[in-house]
């Protein structure tokens, strides 16, 4: 029985998988600072070399001999408020940047000399190799990011974990306008599941389908009595009219069957007790049998599932879901 410990059950709003993306950057000769918003963990090839000398996995600027520094600035794929970040420095040892800091901005413009940037996180000392993590204060949404290194160096992933805050009066209701309740760049998140072997679990609420085998939710092959399961929050409570599961590129190792529950919390419930009653959650989809690499649609005709906030995707025995999506409307 795992909770998403990794991130404190929040979203990494710098993640490409909501649509976040580097928009200018001061220099970024070594490393290209896209890569350092990758969600893959960061990996170094012993000889692998470029036209700039040693390939390195992250945003690597040139050595500055200006006395200035180097920045770089991150347009988020959703608003949000931003509660930890994680400069992350792995294998940059002598080229790391000794200081950082953040800036956040809200604005519907792309950020100029003239944006009114409020700290996030005042300039900090880094270590190198190492992960970096700050506990930040602020409760101002934001959509644009300034990282800041001193005087230069190299960050191999940056993370920003917060909570998507999004202005809901934008989604109309209607029968034809249904909303993914479940989507990660809407708010979704996962909360806790028994097992994730393989992948990045948060990959099972991102756009699209699956690019690989890799991109999705897989479970270890069970050799015991049983079956895998997997709680997500839904983004807003809302009244659910449709469920897909997507096995893409599972084709050996999908699940047999598949069944969904879901379940009403307000903000006092802490996880435990949500995993602890998530058995006895109401089944909106009985057990039903799934097929390799395919979509698989449900129509849920239900008015008992208005109000959820929760839901749980059971597999059996366990396998691979490459995207889980619930559509519905909000309440």
């Amino acid at each position: 029985m795992s909770t998403n410990d990794k991130n404190q059950n929040l979203t990494n709003l710098a993640s490409p998988k909501i649509g976040t993306k580097i928009i200018e950057v001061s220099d970024d000769f070594f490393g290209k600072a896209s890569r350092m918003i990758d969600d893959k963990d960061p990996v170094f090839i012993e000889d692998k070399y470029d036209e700039h000398g040693k390939w390195m996995d992250g945003w690597e600027s040139k050595r500055r001999r200006d006395g200035g520094n180097d920045w770089a600035i991150i347009e988020l794929g959703s608003p949000g408020i931003i509660s930890e970040v994680d400069i992350d420095t792995s294998f940059f040892t002598g080229n790391f940047p000794p200081f950082a800091s953040i800036e956040g901005l809200y604005s519907d413009q792309k950020p100029n000399e003239n944006s009114d940037w409020i700290k996030i996180l005042s300039k900090s000392s880094l270590k190198g190799d190492a992960s970096n993590k700050f506990k930040v204060q602020t409760k101002t949404k934001v959509n644009y990011i300034r990282l800041q290194i001193y005087p230069d160096g190299g960050v191999a992933r940056f993370r920003l974990f917060g909570e998507v805050k999004l202005n809901w009066d934008l989604y109309n209701n209607n029968k034809n306008n249904l909303i993914e309740l479940s989507s990660l760049k809407l708010g979704g998140s996962i909360v806790a599941y028994n097992n994730a072997h393989y992948g990045d679990v948060s990959a099972l609420l991102s756009d699209g389908r699956g690019k690989t085998m890799g991109d999705g939710w897989e479970t270890r092959r069970r050799r015991e009595p049983g079956h895998d399961w997997i709680i997500i929050k839904l983004a807003t409570q809302g009244l659910i009219k449709r469920i897909e599961i997507d096995t893409a590129h599972f084709k050996g190792n999908y699940p047999d069957q598949a069944s969904v529950q879901v379940s009403y919390f307000d903000k006092g419930n802490d996880i435990e007790e949500i995993i602890n009653d998530s058995e006895n959650w109401k089944f909106i989809l009985n057990k039903s049998k799934l097929q390799p690499d395919n979509i698989h649609n449900y129509e849920i005709d239900n008015k008992s599932t208005e109000g959820i906030t929760h839901v749980r995707l059971n597999i059996y025995p366990d396998g691979g879901v490459s995207r889980f999506r619930i559509f519905g409307l909000k309440l």
